[in-house]
């Protein structure tokens, strides 16, 4: 069973998030942890725009069963983060334009506006190596990584953005003002 509360939150959050290009149509994961061996996630054929009830999917982190085939395919780093760093209670995978863009060309996000120094300074940008085995070693590398992270994100280049906290309007406020910041890091170069 679902908890309501929970499923509303996440649906109201995750269009704010799709509107601001954080999520694509199919593309991204949203999930909260509700015990310690549950967490509820987006089903695989989610929409972000238009979340509901049937949208989510409760797992168990230490029997996965049937639930599994319709979760996110992002469902095991989700449970791997929830199992390894246990201050985690939201996490949510995106691919944010400006941010996966300046990944591209670039080793750290070196924030120049005031909320992204304020509120970062410096990003390291992770490199996933080989994208042929990134599917096989992602759960793991993930979450050693962002284990070690001092803002609970981590930027991988050319493929999107892990966040976790324990507050989920401070998860989308970093969301935000990462992305933001990144925009106006374009924006700026094209200025030169």
């Amino acid at each position: 069973m679902l908890n309501q509360d929970t499923v509303k939150l996440l649906s109201e959050l995750s269009l704010s998030m799709f509107t601001k290009n954080f999520f694509g149509i199919f593309q991204g994961a949203i999930s909260a942890k509700l015990d310690h061996e549950h967490f509820m996630i987006n089903a695989k054929d989610a929409v972000f725009d238009n979340l509901d009830e049937k949208s989510f999917c409760t797992l168990n982190m230490n029997k996965p069963d049937y639930r599994w085939n319709i979760a996110s395919k992002d469902a095991y780093t989700h449970s791997a983060i929830y199992t390894n760093i246990h201050e985690a209670k939201y996490i949510a995978f995106g691919m944010p334009i400006y941010t996966t863009a300046y990944t591209l060309g670039h080793d750290n996000i070196i924030f120049e506006d005031y909320f992204g120094k304020t509120f970062f300074g410096e990003v390291p940008i992770y490199n996933p190596g080989d994208l042929s085995t990134w599917k096989a070693r992602s759960a793991l590398e993930i979450t050693k990584s962002i284990k070690n992270t001092e803002h609970n994100l981590l930027v991988i280049k050319g493929i999107g953005t892990y966040i976790y906290d324990r507050d989920i309007h401070e998860l989308v406020k970093k969301i935000a003002i990462l992305e933001n910041s990144c925009r106006l890091l374009s924006i700026k170069s094209t200025f030169r």
